[in-house]
């Protein structure tokens, strides 16, 4: 019998695989439309119809690592977080640089995450550029514009990260990492005041010239003139303090001659739109 029923049914199995059928040449894939929201309206109204750039908050995993605790932001905090960085980066860099500049050089992708982005080592990443494509913002759901250290925290990232966009379109001279060669990948070890002792604007630019740039940038983006001449001049170190004024006039420089961008200027404006949306 157990004979019987294995022939029986191979039998079956080989009339299944001979019987020719006609396929359709139309998914069986059921695709969900979603229907377009005021926020999605506004997003497509204020960024990628004017600057191409597209801002995505739904949940994508191919956009995040899978060993985070990531999840997205209240839909109810991004528009007014969008805001913000529309009048604060964007306005800011049309204004001085000229209204093509976000066109031209700008993340092609903008993508928000709710929650911070806690790293194995304690540290906690707000925000990261990739390949000069995207930019991928953290902690929008805390966004509290009452709490003015945290906010200019939020878009010193947002520079930072644009910082790296724009040295990938134009590096800038191999001769600024030769100001403070003692860079370190132990960089959280040191508090800031520390680093600031060594010729480093934050704790972070110790980490490579790359940062150290796009420290040296967001950093005096995220203040008036005024404070960062006195957040300088409170170094006690007399090379370190020479050393960062070094950096900062490599940073001017290279948005001038490569850019034509009056740094002092932009930085100026920043401050402007920055106080102008502080609560």
């Amino acid at each position: 019998m157990k004979k019987i029923y294995f022939i029986a049914m191979f039998t079956l199995l080989l009339v299944a695989c001979n019987r020719k059928e006609t396929l359709s040449d139309k998914s069986v894939l059921k695709t969900k439309v979603t229907a377009q929201t005021e926020l999605d309206t506004y997003i497509y109204n204020n960024f990628q119809k004017p600057y191409n750039i597209i801002v995505t908050y739904n949940w994508k995993d191919s956009d995040f690592e899978f060993n985070k605790f990531l999840y997205p932001p209240t839909e109810s905090k991004i528009k007014p977080m969008l805001e913000v960085v529309k009048k604060v980066w964007i306005d800011s860099y049309s204004e001085i640089a000229g209204a093509n500049f976000i066109k031209e050089v700008a993340p092609r992708q903008i993508s928000l995450v709710g929650g911070y982005n806690v790293n194995e080592n304690g540290t906690i990443t707000l925000g990261f550029a990739d390949s000069g494509m995207k930019i991928t913002l953290f902690n929008v759901d805390q966004l509290d514009l009452t709490n003015h250290a945290g906010t200019r925290r939020y878009f010193h990232t947002i520079q930072h990260e644009y910082c790296h966009i724009i040295n990938q379109k134009k590096p800038y001279s191999t001769e600024f990492g030769k100001i403070t060669p003692n860079y370190t990948s132990v960089w959280a070890n040191y508090r800031n005041d520390e680093a600031n002792e060594l010729g480093f604007i934050t704790n972070y630019a110790r980490a490579n010239d790359v940062e150290d740039f796009a420290e040296m940038t967001s950093t005096m983006l995220g203040m008036s003139k005024t404070a960062w001449d006195a957040k300088v001049e409170a170094i006690r170190d007399t090379k370190a303090k020479e050393a960062i004024r070094k950096k900062e006039e490599f940073v001017v420089a290279y948005f001038k001659s490569e850019w034509n961008i009056d740094f002092y200027a932009l930085q100026a404006k920043v401050e402007e739109q920055m106080l102008s949306v502080l609560q």
